[in-house]
């Protein structure tokens, strides 16, 4: 069974992880690219995030960051690896308790894990292009795993819960810490116009959800493929 978790998890962790920096090369770097010069045209340092989930990075002179062409590339590469192994060993092992009958129940499992790491927390905390003021990293990052975890609690209540009772817990514990409130800057401030921080949001979004269904829709496939039966942990 941790052959069959752990082959799953890379399989599905290296295709998602191509998926996810082909669309964000051709459609989210872009945006950053033109946010960056006029970031790049004010003498202060600024803290801001580049995608949903994602940490926060401040700019100044002393700082390295990857080069524009293939340094990006790989440096973006390497970190959307490292983080869709880890969502997909996450998917693999929650399979372990409720096994997917078919392959396209893999859909809603992604579209779960959407939800909680990407939409609920950005309900909050929207996808910043360079050069947006932004509030404390300590108290948004706070936020964001608060929020990510009342998700998760409060939509496997809502889907596995017993009875209605233990489904209006759910709705209340997603509830909470939108009722709580993200954490906000003193002035809200951003160096880019509206429009290409419009643009950013829903490119964030879109490649974000493509990200999500390909990442449950191939583990469902790869985790029923592998039946118990193949491997002995």
């Amino acid at each position: 069974m941790i052959k069959r978790i752990a082959q799953t998890a890379g399989f599905t962790g290296l295709l998602a992880a191509l998926l996810l920096t082909l669309l964000q090369s051709f459609w989210v770097s872009p945006l950053i690219l033109q946010a960056e010069t006029y970031e790049k045209a004010e003498p202060v340092a600024e803290v801001h995030e580049h995608a949903a989930g994602t940490a926060a990075h401040t700019h100044d002179a002393e700082a390295w960051e990857p080069e524009n062409g293939w340094q990006r590339v790989v440096s973006t590469t390497g970190g959307n690896l490292v983080v869709a192994v880890g969502f997909a060993l996450m998917l693999a092992g929650l399979y372990t308790l409720r096994a997917p009958t078919k392959t396209s129940q893999g859909l809603l499992w992604g579209l779960a894990g959407y939800a909680t790491f990407v939409l609920a927390p950005t309900m909050g905390l929207p996808p910043e292009l360079p050069g947006t003021a932004a509030a404390d990293l300590a108290s948004r990052q706070m936020w964001w795993i608060g929020t990510a975890a009342s998700t998760a609690v409060g939509l496997a209540l809502i889907a596995f819960g017993g009875n209605w009772l233990l489904k209006i817990l759910g709705v209340a514990i997603l509830a909470v810490p939108h009722v709580i409130g993200a954490p906000q800057p003193e002035v809200h401030s951003m160096l880019a116009p509206e429009a290409l921080e419009a643009q950013f949001k829903i490119a964030s979004q879109l490649t974000n959800v493509a990200f999500w269904l390909a990442l449950g829709l191939i583990s469902a496939w790869l985790f029923r493929r592998k039946g118990d039966g193949q491997y002995h942990a």
